[in-house]
Order: C-alpha cells, then sequence, then structure tokens
C-alpha cells in the first residue's frame, strides 16, 4: 500500500515539475492574480489521476488484494471473538439454571 501511494505521489510530482515548467515558460496559460499557484496543482491533479489509472493498475491490484486480506483477518478474528462470547453466555446461563 505504501509502494502505490509513493509511487502515485511521484507521477503527481512529475506532472507538478511539467506544468510549473510550461507555466513559467508561458506555454500554459497563468492563473488569474495570486492564484497561479492553486492553478498549478489543480491541472497537476487532472493531469496526474489518468496517468496513475492507467500506468498503476497492476500495483493498485496488489495493494487491493492486500487490503481484502487484512479485512477478510479482522472479520474472522471479529466472528471467533463472537463465538467465544456465545460460548461463555451459553455456559452462564446453564450454570444460572443448575443453581
Amino acid at each position: 500500500m505504501l509502494r502505490y501511494t509513493l509511487m502515485r505521489l511521484g507521477i503527481f510530482v512529475g506532472c507538478f515539475v511539467v506544468v510549473w515548467g510550461l507555466v513559467y515558460s508561458g506555454v500554459a496559460p497563468r492563473g488569474l492574480g495570486a492564484s497561479n499557484g492553486i492553478w498549478v496543482v489543480l491541472l497537476a491533479l487532472v493531469i496526474s489521476a489518468p496517468i496513475s489509472f492507467v500506468v498503476l493498475r497492476k500495483e493498485r491490484d496488489r495493494a487491493s488484494a492486500q487490503i481484502v486480506q487484512k479485512v477478510d483477518r479482522a472479520k474472522a478474528n471479529f466472528e471467533a471473538n463472537r463465538s467465544q462470547e456465545d460460548s461463555a453466555d451459553d455456559a452462564a446461563r446453564a450454570q444460572g439454571q443448575a443453581s
């Protein structure tokens, strides 16, 4: 998961540098007034999102599989704990009826 995040951040930083260079050189339009920085960040986000979607497909699938495994383990632990509580409740009821 960390690897995917770092790769995605790397793609964004690369797009940011390219967009900043294009805006600085005058190829891409500058933002209005003091909004130039926001313009560059937003444009870099818009460009990096589809690139990340296509380029990082395999890495995203790996991260997704890891998350599914963790969720399945948490569900199994939760179910095991719940069944232990049910067993303890049944034993307490049986002991209460015997007295």
